[in-house]
């Protein structure tokens, strides 16, 4: 889907999220956001906009703050993609995007990116690894594969979103009971 299409508005903090559930902007966000709630599986990908993804992906990724505070993601795995016109730039936005995703409980199959300097080669190349990543994450969500070391941080980001919904838990009140319901299981 190529969001610089759909009509999303920046995040304005303004907390009603975390206390109802819901963003109040009317745009097409929320089509997006439930998408990507009933997945399975994610493919990110920006090009290298100064050091970071563009303003359009770091836009949907602000709004996503419900889904990383409870952690909606888990279970879920993501492929991140980049271009840059550096050399090795587009590194920079898949790191981003791979610990970015994992914050919200996402397991992380891979990334890879290509620079334009590197010329038409490197396109083929890159275009090999991408389709590699994308048969990787279409394996690991058949498999439900586990990646220890990422289980581990998503272990301890749940803690911390936990902790920090509960040091809120009058302000964020629609969190709050959603980690109840959880942990009363």
């Amino acid at each position: 889907m190529d969001i610089c299409k759909l009509n999303i508005e920046f995040c304005t903090a303004c907390g009603i999220c975390h206390k109802k559930g819901k963003c109040v902007k009317k745009d097409d966000f929320q089509f997006l956001y439930e998408k990507v709630l009933t997945t399975d599986g994610l493919v990110m990908g920006s090009p290298n906009y100064c050091r970071s993804v563009t303003a359009q992906m770091k836009t949907i990724i602000d709004r996503m703050a419900d889904a990383i505070h409870c952690q909606l993601l888990i279970g879920k795995y993501t492929v991140n993609v980049a271009t840059s016109g550096g050399t090795g730039q587009y590194k920079q936005v898949t790191e981003y995007l791979n610990k970015i995703m994992l914050n919200f409980g996402s397991f992380v199959t891979g990334s890879t990116g290509v620079s334009i300097r590197q010329g038409p080669k490197a396109f083929e190349n890159a275009e090999k690894m991408a389709f590699q990543l994308g048969e990787n994450l279409t394996e690991d969500i058949s498999v439900k594969k586990n990646y220890p070391n990422q289980r581990r941080i998503m272990k301890e980001n749940r803690t911390y979103f936990q902790n920090l919904v509960k040091m809120h838990k009058d302000d964020w009140s629609h969190e709050f009971k959603y980690w109840n319901r959880i942990d009363s299981r």
